[in-house]
Order: C-alpha cells, then structure tokens, then sequence
C-alpha cells in the first residue's frame, strides 16, 4: 500500500520475522456463496497508509502515449511504460467489468529482489484493473509487464477475481544481475491457481501454495522456469511433481505461521464452523478438526500446514465475509482479551513493535485479522448473473474493520464520494469530512473502553450493513429497469435503422441513466451514512465520558433525572475485568488495599 514499505522483520524467538504490516484477502467462490457472486475482501494493513478510494475514469489514449510508475508504498518515481488505447475504469480495486484485484506481500527470499524493476505490485494492481476483463487476462497482463519491465517489489500474492472465476497468483523477482546496465536476472517466477468452485480461500502475507497440477491450464498456469529457476538457485532438488512453490520461494518459519498464516486459520476456522474440509493429494474429501492445527499456528510445528482451500459451513453472504475481516481470534487460543495486556477493558488489540522482550526472553504481541493499522478495507462483489454496468459493488470502508462499516459503491460509479475521496486529508493532514480521520476518532476513543463501547458501535454497524444488503437489491431492480429501457431504445433505433441489433454492443452505447442512478445511490448511501456516523461518535463521546456509561432510552435519548433534563439518570461506571483487578491486587496490592 501507499506508504507500506518492506515489511519489517523482526526478530522473534530464534530469529524468526513475525510480520507487522501485512494485509488480509478472504476469497469466496460463485458455489460458495449465497447469491452466486465471488466475494473478495482485503485490509490493506500499514501504519503509513492513508484511507481513500481510488478512482479513474475510462480514457482513450494517443498513440505514443506513456504511462508513469510511482512505487505505490513510497511514491518513488521508478519509470514509464508503453499506454495502452484504451483504459477502463477502475473504482477501488475493481474495474467497470467487475475484475477484482487484491494482495498480500510475503516478502520471500530477500536475494530475489530486482533493485532495478520499473512495475512494482500497486501499480501492476491498478495497470491490470485499467486494462482487462478477465482473471486470467490480469495474470498474462501482471506477469509479462514484470517480465518486460523488470518486477520493483517483494513477493506478493495476488488475489484476482472475475465475475465467473478466482485465481491466486504468487510472484517473485529473480534477484539482480547487472551487465553492461541490463539486469540479467529481470523478470519473476510464478504460479497461479484457480480456486474450485464451492470452495473458500485466505492468504496473509505468507506465500500459500504448495504443489500444483503441471499440465492442467484450466486449473494452474505458471511461468516455464518457476521450477528450473529454484533449482538453479539451490532451493528444490526433487521430482517437479513434488516441487512446492512456498517451500522454494518463501520458506516458513516461526513469525509466518503465527502473525500470518494464524490469520488464515482464524478465517477457516470462523467460515467452517471449526472443521476444515478439504480435498488432499489424492482427490479425496477429508475433514478436520481446526484445532489439529494448534501446533501450527503457534509456530511449534511447522510441517502441519493448513489446506489451500476448504469448503465452508454454509453459504456466504458479504455480511458473513465483512464480520470475519473484524475478527482478534475471539473465542481461540490467540483471544487477546483474556491476559493483563488487554488493560482493564479487554482490549483485543497489542500496540507495535510485534515483539517485546521482557527478562532475556522475546514474546509476541499478537496480530490478528482486524487491527489498528488498516488504511482501507473492502468486500468486492463480482455478479455474474447482472449485465457488468449493474453487477459489480466494493463495500468500501476506511481503518480498523471492527469498528468501521462497509458501504456499498457501484463500480459503474461516475464519481466517488467525498468522504472517500482521493486526496480529502492525509496522515498528516486532518480532514472533517473525511471517513479516514472520522472511524479513526471513533477507533480511538473505542480502544479505552473497548468491551462497552465496541458493542455500542457494532450494533450500529450491523444496523447498517444489514440495511444495505436489502437497499442494494431494491436499487439493483431500478437500475435493471432503467437498463431493459435502454436496450428497448437500442432495439428501436437498430430496426428504424436497418442494421441488425447486436445487444452487447447496442446497449452499452447509452447506459448513462444507469450510471447516473448507480452514481447518485452510491454516493448518497456513502455521505449520509457518513453524517450518521458523525452524530453516533458525538453520541460515543457524551455516553462514555470519563470512564462512565449513561443510560438510553429505546429511541436513543438519553435518560435524565426527575429534576433536571440536564442531569443523567442510570449512570454506570462498570469499572475494570476481573483479570485486571487480579494482576493489580498481586503487584500493588500491599499499597492500596483498604484496611
């Protein structure tokens, strides 16, 4: 993300790098979820990322015309490439054609890295989504521009979804070899594979897959030297039917498997119900207990790897994948609530560095789905079953998942809103009508009291997004309407015309009444839910005051005495948990208890 930079190692027991950064994706498949829909979600995590939606419109472009690469983690100019003719439009991460394009950066062999290369992973994110259709147009898109160009960023994976299929690409430079002022090393090795329908992925900063089919297209494409290359390099001497990319490419260690691949498990773990489902190596459907993977995601043994996909318990909706981007290992072996770091109110979260050494030991501070540090997450919607300027939604939604909404903006959308808008505000520049700095008003104050005043929020939250599911599918039948007139229209003139009428090329001609409705809904949802929220964290700031909860009435007012409306009544101060006043009454209890 803009602002991420590499991702800092840190040395955690016996060296091993548990990875602060860091984003999540969560990949449902068509068979997977509850509408037919592929759903992909992404936190793009990182404490120098500022929350926005980016937004270009379709462009046509002159022959001759270049395209410049600013490094999107730092802004660094890095060079330019050949344009194309023709840009489409991309809100967000995804595009007028519903492609949907998400990461997390693994990082990978640190000698792999091409300190040359023009493209780095953002911008080939955003070239893909300006320039394809398809899932499998953006792979052959993201890997030729990275060979031609040179690849300017760690290994990454790549989620890429279209309105029919989800694929996961994993990528990393060759390292530099420099020759009379050419890289003899350019260009990346990579694979990618088609998630199977009916079933769920998730991947967190540690590169996921393992073997792969060699000679099944359909399913698996790679780059020809993926295998030869490694063993080049002195990572895999085997068969290539046993070859593991992960193994070759980014080895596991201890802060993989526990800040990282820990996330993956709590998502599998939330969507199947705590069984995981999965087919192994020889095509057989087996089920596990997620609790055998214990071991594992603690960093104790790291040989019991996680399956690449499973099947989830049900079907999913955007709620269902929205609720798990706001998960701390609730209810798991990781639940951060439970020891004396969570402070007197249960605060799931740790402050940075990831690790802290205490009496010449080194100890986690855990990280979890949903997390401080959030710039902008989303749920992307690709809707097969509507025509592309209906069917594509990014729930949007700026900082920390937990207590942040989703709102939903048409991909068809002529202009954003405001408070999401490129530009309103920066880490460094306070803006009252952005929705970056405003959840963050409201994330902070949360964190004081985070066991009552969480709650309060979420509640709103879930009021809110469950509202939308069923707005969203009344605006998908207006907009349908305004649609079937269009293609009325087109139908009309092609026959007074005399030509034959082609409906994929007819009907897009004149789609602006659908663009301007989906435009006006979009942007009306996001800005009067913002001015909402505006008053909720006003109302957060006088119920929770100094540490006391005033009482409330069914329709939100606030109860008063007999005497005054100006005076509270039913005012609580709930005080700190149980474990708090233990660890405080053993280490200072000699001073303060009462006699």
């Amino acid at each position: 993300m803009k602002g991420k930079g590499i991702l800092l190692a840190l040395t955690i027991l016996a060296a091993a790098a548990v990875r602060g950064e860091a984003c999540t994706n969560v990949i449902v498949t068509k068979g997977a979820s509850a509408d037919g829909s592929i759903l992909v979600s992404y936190a793009a995590d990182s404490h120098w990322l500022y929350g926005e939606m980016y937004f270009q419109d379709a462009k046509d472009w002159k022959p001759g015309q270049m395209r410049k690469i600013y490094d999107w983690d730092s802004g660094r100019y890095l060079g330019e490439i050949d344009q194309v003719a023709h840009t489409y439009k991309r809100v967000g991460n995804m595009n007028e054609h519903q492609l949907i394009i998400g990461e997390t950066t693994f990082g990978g062999r640190h000698e792999l890295v091409d300190r040359h290369g023009i493209v780095d992973y953002g911008s080939l994110i955003y070239i893909a989504l300006e320039r394809c259709k398809t899932a499998r147009e953006a792979i052959k898109c993201m890997t030729d521009l990275a060979d031609e160009y040179g690849y300017a960023s760690e290994g990454e994976t790549f989620t890429i979804a279209d309105k029919n299929e989800v694929w996961i690409l994993e990528m990393i430079s060759k390292g530099t070899l420099m020759k009379s002022g050419r890289n003899l090393n350019k260009g990346v090795v990579w694979v990618a594979v088609k998630v199977p329908d009916g079933y769920i992925c998730a991947h967190a900063n540690q590169a996921r897959i393992g073997t792969f089919p060699l000679h099944d297209p359909d399913n698996c494409l790679y780059s020809k030297d993926v295998i030869s290359f490694a063993r080049k390099k002195g990572y895999f001497d085997g068969e290539d039917d046993q070859f593991r990319f992960c193994d070759a490419y980014c080895p596991i260690d201890f802060g993989a498997a526990r800040g990282c691949e820990a996330r993956v498990w709590s998502a599998f773990n939330l969507l199947s119900n705590g069984w995981f489902s999965f087919e192994d190596e020889n095509g057989r459907i087996v089920t596990r207990d997620a609790m055998t993977y214990t071991d594992f995601i603690l960093g104790h043994n790291l040989s019991n790897r996680l399956p690449l996909f499973i099947q989830p318990a049900k079907k999913l909706t955007v709620k269902d994948i929205a609720d798990v981007m706001r998960d701390h290992y609730e209810g798991t072996i990781l639940d951060m609530r439970h020891d004396i770091g969570a402070g007197g109110n249960a605060l799931p979260y740790r402050w940075r560095p990831m690790e802290f050494e205490y009496d010449d030991k080194t100890y986690v501070n855990e990280r979890a789905i949903a997390t401080q540090q959030t710039g902008f997450w989303f749920v992307g919607q690709s809707r097969g079953a509507f025509p592309d300027v209906i069917g594509g939604i990014i729930w949007f939604a700026t900082d920390d998942a937990a207590t942040s909404y989703v709102t939903p903006i048409y991909t068809n959308t002529n202009s954003v809103p405001e408070c999401f808008r490129e530009g309103n505000g920066d880490l460094l520049t306070y803006s009252a009508t952005s929705s970056f700095w405003l959840n963050n008003r409201v994330s902070n104050a949360c964190y004081k009291m985070y066991n009552y005043m969480e709650p309060f929020v979420r509640e709103k939250i879930d009021a809110f997004e469950k509202d939308q599911l069923k707005q969203v599918h009344q605006a998908d039948n207006q907009a349908l309407d305004l649609y079937k007139e269009a293609a009325d229209k087109a139908m009309t003139k092609a026959r007074k015309k005399g030509y034959d009428y082609n409906p994929k090329e007819d009907v897009g001609k004149d789609m602006s009444k659908v663009k301007n409705f989906l435009t006006n809904y979009s942007v009306k949802t996001a800005q009067d839910q913002f001015k909402a929220w505006k008053t909720m964290e006003e109302i957060l700031l006088v119920k929770f005051i100094d540490g006391n909860i005033k009482a409330q009435f069914k329709d939100g007012t606030f109860r008063h005495s007999e005497f005054s409306k100006h005076i509270p009544d039913g005012l609580t101060q709930p005080g700190y948990t149980d474990i708090w006043k233990e660890r405080v009454a053993e280490s200072h209890g000699e001073i303060i208890e009462v006699k």
